[in-house]
């Protein structure tokens, strides 16, 4: 793929911004579990992020109809710049008395962030032709997971020589440079919808997806993958290691990174192969679903670490080389005047379906037993790929001038 200005501008600024989101989140966590030595009062981080950017989903077409989108991914960066040096000067003063405070700070910065990710995916199809988008997603997809498969890691190799507030000025400076990168990306030609209500913004997403066949199929479809993801977040990945597994704790982290490797390993491919599945988009996305289904079964009934870490690589592997041709078929089924806001409905469902199933996974882990809940993941993922199937006439390129 040939160079190009503002694609690398997007996500050099986008992945220094994810960078700082990952190292502050590791800063509060520790923070919050040195004051309280609570395990509660630190899982309620990702819950207090998770619910802030399904509100900023909801809101966020409001913004979309007045804003224009480059100014208001950059703006986005630039608030949560100054946020964060607001949060910077707070850990000065926390106490146990008096931490809760983070938690609306953080919830504001999250609102932000959920604003900037719809808009992100849709500036994509902008910056590049038609035929290159599943190779730009790629990219995309392999710098973000990359990101994640490493920096919790360094976050924490951070926090041995570094204190929270100190790693909270770091993130401040990677957020200064991302603002920076971002303001130089070239203005779009979205059209802004002041003519309309704010009701009508709002439901404009949601009535583009009714109204759009492949998209309403895309909208189920995330809303039992969603549901289906929720198994590998850290708390029940971690019960599954001790109960299932029987074994040391470090296996959890192996598992995990074997996640995002497979993850990573999904992205490359779809780069590197990008224009052979150009041309059959439904079919990677069909394949990739029913092998999450087949491999996630045979997760939740193996007892070997070492099959458990490769099966785990291969769920990566299979959700990525469905993900990826699928965002090619949202960004391609649509006017580029409506992708943000179908970008922000689809958002809502995932945020709001995953703050609910996280929660629901965890008490029927409780109640049925570990492997249950990932027997259903892979069930609902087997699910998927029937919706998929039913309707392959629909999952094809559709190029929207």
């Amino acid at each position: 793929m040939k160079p190009n200005k503002n694609l690398s501008l997007l996500l050099c600024g986008q992945s220094l911004a994810n960078i700082g989101d990952v190292l502050y989140v590791v800063s509060i966590i520790s923070t919050i579990f040195v004051l309280t030595g609570s395990a509660t009062a630190a899982s309620f981080v990702p819950f207090t992020i998770t619910s802030s950017m399904f509100v900023s989903s909801l809101v966020t077409p409001l913004l979309m109809g007045k804003v224009n989108l480059k100014w208001l991914m950059a703006g986005s960066q630039i608030g949560k710049t100054v946020l964060l040096i607001l949060l910077g000067f707070m850990l000065a003063g926390i106490t146990t008395s008096n931490y809760y405070r983070m938690f609306l700070m953080m919830g504001l910065i999250a609102f932000l962030d959920g604003c900037a990710n719809p808009v992100r995916q849709t500036l994509i199809p902008h910056y590049v032709t038609p035929e290159k988008l599943v190779q730009a997603n790629g990219i995309a997809e392999t710098v973000t997971q990359v990101i994640q498969a490493a920096m919790w890691f360094v976050g924490s190799l951070f926090l041995m020589f570094m204190s929270s507030q100190q790693l909270i000025w770091l993130v401040g400076c990677l957020f200064v440079v991302a603002s920076i990168l971002l303001c130089y990306l070239e203005n779009v030609d979205h059209k802004p919808t002041e003519q309309k209500g704010k009701v009508e913004l709002i439901k404009e997403g949601w009535r583009t997806l009714a109204n759009t066949p492949v998209l309403k199929k895309i909208a189920w479809v995330d809303f039992f993958e969603t549901i289906a993801g929720t198994v590998w977040i850290a708390a029940i990945l971690y019960v599954f290691v001790s109960d299932a597994l029987q074994v040391n704790q470090k296996w959890w982290g192996f598992i995990n990174g074997a996640f995002f490797l497979g993850l990573i390993i999904g992205s490359i491919y779809c780069v590197t192969c990008s224009s052979f599945i150009e041309k059959r988009l439904g079919n990677f996305i069909f394949v990739g679903s029913l092998a999450g289904f087949f491999v996630t079964v045979l997760f939740s009934i193996n007892s070997i670490p070492i099959i458990a870490l490769l099966l785990s690589l291969f769920v990566g592997i299979s959700a990525q080389i469905k993900n990826i041709p699928q965002q090619t078929i949202i960004q391609t089924s649509v006017s580029k005047e409506h992708l943000a806001t179908v970008y922000t409905s689809l958002g809502a469902i995932e945020t709001g379906v995953f703050g609910i199933g996280s929660l629901a996974m965890g008490i029927l882990a409780d109640f049925l037993g570990i492997r249950f809940v990932f027997i259903l993941s892979g069930l609902l993922l087997a699910l998927v790929s029937i919706v998929v199937f039913k309707n392959k006439n629909l999952f094809v390129r559709n190029v929207m001038e």
